[in-house]
């Protein structure tokens, strides 16, 4: 049985100033009427003067004076997770899916002159760049209604997809399926923080970041499984039902009153707070970004992107009364190193999600299937490392500096372990653990660095701040393609010159000796599935064991970094979030105070 919404408002008496978050709002100049249901707080001048001290800021007006907690109930509850899991799913399932069935489709689409690995970059690009816009918006508009036009987005990019017959409508297809994707996460973190108690919250959040490497590691199982069957076009045209209905119950689930919100600002108003320069200007230095490295790396807009991303900072700081990102945001030290830390461990985590199957394909000899099946423990242990640590540990508000060191410290040794035992001779098991280990470590960190995010977060950016933080996160595959793709492809082509030089005995190797390097380059199943000698295979199997364990070393070398980014993001919450703490304290004890004399009287 189910009980009832009960709904209870509590505010800041007259005169204050003070701003709790909430979705969107202006703030409210009317007190309260007094009933004999207001909080004793509430009516004392007491509250009202200490409610004076909190100053706004410019970023205030948007945020509800009133802090509304709704108790949601059972059934609901299930009912916004699942709905919401489930979106999370289908959105990350993209991201892993199309890695199995794009050359099918470039080939029907006759576009084999055409990289189709952009089938996966376009939408991978605008689902990184934008999150910030999300989390913007979702300060000025409730996060629940932001929801159906973030679904209507993916069913329509997945329509464009199943309908597409040339590779120019499918990749738009895929950027508009990838500019709906972006809002999702992030407003699922949101709705997450909103509605979750702070003993529950952690635990949310971990089944959030479980939802999300489910569908990456299953999204190539599912699409790959079903292609052969029903052909590629019904894998997105039954994307676009499950979106809607995902996102509606999403959207039907979650009590209007849940969200406080301002409804008497309109709509032309509101949309006039949004600052479109600095969105555009941000979007833009990012998508810049991500397509220079997304390939091979292109020079102009490498170079473009950086003086875009000045030219952002500048208008944010000087020029717009209402940035995109608050300037308190982007002058924290804590949330900046929170990012760069982000950045560097989905750098870190990417290269054993790429590299780990390569290494069982080509060193030990595993089958294509085999070989991809080493993602299962390490996906596991990200999606438990973050619920355990969720359910058992991120009980409470605060920081979460020490575990989120510690974490960071785990994933390091357990990369740097995987560089050790990239071998042929020691036992599959071991591998096994550590890629588990490494995995847990992992989910446990990105739920750590979330919630000690919000410590370092004003309360009224703390959106803004996940939404940040998880623009970096999502540029991690990026980046990690990039970076570690870069480093592994040299040491192997160095090493498979360097052997088969002294296989052959010679200054300079034959043609034939070249076009052997290049496919096994590009092909890691041709180590022991071609017809090479056994002299050729050792070469190759010690040249991959090489790579990997150099794209291992290097990755455990910017874990370091990672750990001393987290390290400096400090444990101290901002100044003004520290007195509204103190302020709240003072208050509860007056209000003791007054009880005890009412008792006495």
């Amino acid at each position: 049985m189910t009980s009832p919404a009960h709904i209870s408002t509590s505010g800041p008496g007259p005169g204050s100033g003070s701003a709790t978050p909430g979705p969107s709002s202006n703030v409210r100049d009317e007190a309260p009427a007094t009933t004999e249901e207001t909080p004793l707080l509430g009516r004392s001048g007491f509250g009202s003067s200490l409610g004076s001290i909190t100053q706004k800021d410019s970023n205030s007006r948007h945020v509800e004076d009133a802090q509304t907690n709704v108790h949601i109930s059972l059934a609901r509850g299930i009912a916004i997770g699942l709905s919401l899991w489930l979106l999370i799913f289908l959105t990350a399932c993209n991201m892993s899916g199309m890695t199995l069935i794009q050359g099918a489709i470039a080939a029907q689409l006759d576009s084999q002159d055409s990289p189709a690995m952009w089938f996966t970059s376009a939408y991978l690009i605008p689902m990184s760049s934008l999150a910030p816009v999300a989390g913007r918006l979702a300060t000025i508009f409730p996060p629940r209604t932001l929801i159906l036009p973030i679904a209507a987005l993916i069913a329509t990019g997945s329509l464009v997809c199943a309908v597409s017959t040339s590779y120019g409508v499918f990749v738009a297809g895929r950027v508009i399926a990838g500019t709906g994707a972006a809002g999702v996460l992030s407003l699922a973190i949101i709705i997450a923080i909103e509605l979750a108690s702070e003993r529950s919250r952690g635990l949310v959040l971990g089944l959030i970041n479980a939802g999300f490497t489910a569908g990456v590691s299953f999204g190539a199982i599912v699409f790959g499984g079903l292609m052969p069957v029903i052909g590629w076009r019904p894998l997105f045209w039954g994307q676009i039902p499950f979106a809607f209905a995902t996102g509606l119950g999403v959207f039907v689930s979650i009590p209007a009153a849940a969200e406080p919100h301002d409804t008497k600002t309109p709509l032309k108003q509101k949309l006039a707070r949004i600052d479109y320069l600095g969105a555009g200007l941000l979007t833009t230095s990012i998508v810049l970004f991500l397509y220079a490295i997304a390939d091979e790396i292109q020079l102009i807009p490498l170079c473009l992107a950086p003086p875009i991303l000045l030219l952002f900072l500048a208008v944010e700081i000087y020029v717009v009364t209402d940035p995109i990102i608050p300037v308190k945001v982007l002058s924290s030290r804590g949330i900046l190193f929170s990012c760069f830390a982000q950045l560097g461990l989905m750098i870190a985590r990417w290269s054993v999600l790429f590299y780990a199957p390569i290494f069982m394909l080509a060193v030990r000899g595993s089958s294509p299937a085999a070989a991809g099946s080493i993602l299962i423990p390490t996906n596991i242990g990200f999606g438990l490392g973050g619920i355990l640590v969720g359910w058992l540990h991120v009980r409470r508000s605060g920081a979460f500096w020490l575990p989120s060191i510690s974490a960071l410290t785990i994933f390091t040794i357990s990369t740097y372990t995987l560089s050790l035992i990239s071998t042929t001779s020691l036992p599959l098991t071991l591998f096994l653990i550590v890629v588990l280990i490494n995995g847990l470590a992992t989910g446990g960190g990105v739920n750590y660095t979330l919630a000690h995010i919000l410590h370092l977060s004003h309360d009224d950016t703390r959106y803004i701040a996940t939404s940040l933080l998880g623009t970096f996160r999502g540029s991690g595959s990026s980046f990690g393609t990039a970076v570690a793709g870069g480093i592994f492809y040299r040491l192997l082509r160095g090493s498979l010159l360097v052997g088969f030089l002294q296989l052959d005995g010679g200054e300079r190797l034959s043609h034939d000796r070249q076009q052997l390097v290049s496919r096994l380059v590009n092909t890691p199943g041709l180590v022991h599935g071609g017809d090479l000698s056994r002299a050729e295979r050792e070469v190759a199997i010690e040249g991959y064991a090489g790579a990997t364990r150099g794209v291992w070393q290097a990755m455990a070398a910017l874990g370091i970094v990672v750990v001393v980014f987290q390290a400096l993001t400090g444990k101290k919450a901002p100044a003004d979030k520290r007195e509204a703490e103190q302020v709240d304290e003072v208050a509860a004890t007056a209000v003791v105070t007054e009880n005890e004399g009412v008792g006495e009287a």
